[in-house]
């Protein structure tokens, strides 16, 4: 058994009741197969066994009171994964689902990405099973108060920087802050996402979807096309997708498609991001029982709208297409119908939206794949950035901001596409992006001795 099989089987034995942790260790560790071959170095120093376990992890109890004067109590969650390149960096989940091996995969994942973007930022990741749907704006802030009240032992502006994801917006991120600067009689970077009276960073909420779309964009280009013309699917109706819409239409693309948890819109005129942001707005408001994209068709006539899974989206002819929600949301049967559909592209626009075995046949059928750990890096490319902007306590102007943003991604996909093809797997991203990302922790890690 070779090396990186061991190290991948003694994950699934130690850790085999977290399945999307196993299915991230799985994706990478696999990819590095010639790096290690190459790097004899890596065995010697047991880097593999080092990098797949955390740091730190840290569980708590959030006792919080409802609005009917009721204590509930949540589960919290901080995995501070890998400090070698710079603090933990990575967002904050508050949904039903999050548990421990979520959080893992997570923050595994984000060891790399944060790798990609050239800023000094290591890989963490945490959040709580709190589900913020049909709470009122009161029991979301004392819920985010106790949260931060254990928290904030723990992190730091040059120890952990946590940011916002799925559950964890603007309204969270200030409740999160200020609870923060309250207990430890500080104002300091230590989140990210934060409003802009706060020092917040202008782009931020755009980040992640112009990002996306500024890496397949370098893709296209360096293969003598453009978004010109090209139809696109999006799964998702969130900021990422709202704002990989948006960016798609700049650059003379159409987007037909987007959806929810209730389902999913075709408008073959193209999707009109703006109507989205007022969706996701009412969604986030604190009032937003009933809402839904189907309020989209009320307000487009050219739209369709489908009551049914939003994987749905994927039986849509397409050049291009974007998963822009949760994890595993694009499935092998999924991959079956873009490939007959025609798709060339598929940029992740979440974090591991698709399935191993619907990766696998993608790329096995010619479909360019551009794994999330690159793609979707743009968001917490410009949450460093922030981070700069915070130390030097200075304020970029939203140009400035996504110039930068930019020439990150579009670089990301250089540094991907080099080192697949150093390692003789010319197009192959996933393993450009796994290899580029892993050589520059795990050299930090040789340099820094055993810890």
């Amino acid at each position: 058994m070779s090396y990186v099989n061991d190290v991948i089987e003694r994950v699934k034995a130690k850790d085999a009741h977290e399945p999307e942790f196993i299915q991230a260790v799985t994706e990478v560790l696999t990819t590095l197969e010639p790096v290690i071959e190459a790097h004899p170095e890596y065995q010697e120093n047991k880097i593999l066994e080092r990098i797949v376990e955390p740091e730190r992890v840290i569980q708590f109890r959030v006792p919080w009171v409802d609005d009917k004067g009721e204590i509930q109590v949540n589960r919290g969650f901080r995995v501070e994964f890998n400090s070698a390149i710079g603090p933990y960096k990575g967002g904050l989940r508050f949904n039903p689902t999050v548990y421990l091996g979520m959080l893992k995969f997570l923050g595994f994942e984000q060891i790399f990405k944060n790798a990609l973007t050239t800023l000094p930022m290591g890989g963490g990741k945490g959040g709580s099973d709190f589900d913020p749907k049909g709470k009122s704006n009161n029991e979301i802030m004392h819920f985010c108060q106790s949260f931060m009240t254990e928290l904030a032992r723990h992190i730091g502006p040059d120890t952990d920087v946590p940011a916002g994801d799925l559950g964890v917006g603007g309204r969270e991120i200030g409740y999160l802050f200020g609870q923060y600067k309250r207990i430890r009689n500080e104002w300091s970077g230590v989140l990210t996402g934060k409003g802009l009276t706060f020092g917040g960073s202008l782009a931020r909420t755009e980040a992640t979807g112009y990002g996306l779309v500024y890496f397949v964009d370098e893709y296209l280009k360096c293969h003598g096309d453009s978004f010109a013309g090209k139809t696109v699917v999006v799964h998702g109706s969130g900021n990422v997708a709202i704002y990989a819409i948006q960016k798609v239409e700049q650059l003379g693309g159409k987007v037909v498609t987007a959806c929810d948890t209730k389902g999913w819109v075709y408008d073959p005129e193209g999707i009109d991001y703006k109507i989205l942001e007022d969706i996701y707005a009412a969604k986030r408001s604190g009032h937003d029982k009933g809402v839904s994209l189907a309020l989209y068709a009320d307000r487009r006539p050219s739209a369709e709208w489908h009551a049914e899974d939003g994987r749905g989206v994927w039986g849509v002819p397409c050049d291009i297409a974007l998963p822009c929600a949760r994890e595993n949301t694009l499935q092998l049967e999924d991959a079956k119908k873009l490939v007959a559909n025609g798709c060339k592209a598929v940029g992740e626009g979440a974090n591991m939206p698709t399935t191993i075995e619907a990766t696998e046949y993608l790329q096995a059928n010619g479909v360019a794949f551009f794994p999330g750990k690159a793609a979707n890096a743009g968001g917490v490319a410009t949450s460093g950035l922030e981070m700069s902007q915070n130390s030097e306590r200075l304020s970029w102007t939203f140009e400035e901001v996504d110039q930068k943003l930019e020439r990150i991604m579009r670089g990301i996909y250089h540094t991907c596409d080099d080192a697949a093809r150093a390692y003789g797997h010319e197009g192959n991203y996933v393993m450009g992006a796994s290899i580029a990302g892993f050589t520059k922790v795990a050299d930090a890690m040789i340099a820094q001795g055993v810890c």
